[in-house]
């Protein structure tokens, strides 16, 4: 961007017609006509989130960029979460699984993950080395 020394105004690139503001990509939807993304009428517009990047800045990024900004984004961050919250439960559920099957005493004594995996490879080697015998 220049500016122009007869009238102090922004030179804006071709993309840009001269009826848009330099705040038409800040998510309003409407174009030089007044209608939105949908046509005349065609419904409310998309609002972007603050920080969220217009479409036409997207195009000259690249792809590690798009992708860090789109996940910068409220709704990506709480579905992650929720992917997360899904695949930790189920982790634990493995372990709970898995303490069932391998005998401590006193049975019912809670152990940490770590000391279940240890637990797990001396209880297999041991029913290995009764199956050897």
């Amino acid at each position: 961007m220049m500016l122009n020394s007869d009238t102090m105004e922004l030179d804006l690139p071709p993309t840009h017609s001269e009826t848009e503001s330099g705040f038409s990509d800040c998510g309003s939807g409407a174009g030089p006509d007044g209608a939105g993304p949908g046509g005349a009428g065609g419904g409310p517009a998309r609002v972007l989130e603050p920080g969220e990047p217009g479409r036409r800045d997207l195009a000259h990024l690249s792809r590690e960029e798009r992708r860090r900004r789109r996940r910068a984004t409220a709704k990506y961050r709480t579905a992650h979460a929720t992917r997360e919250r899904i695949r930790v439960e189920a982790f634990n559920l493995a372990f709970a699984e898995l303490r069932k099957l391998l005998p401590t005493l006193p049975p019912d004594k809670k152990l940490s993950k770590i000391e279940i995996l240890r637990l797990a490879i001396c209880y297999i080697s041991y029913l290995n080395h009764v199956l050897d015998v």
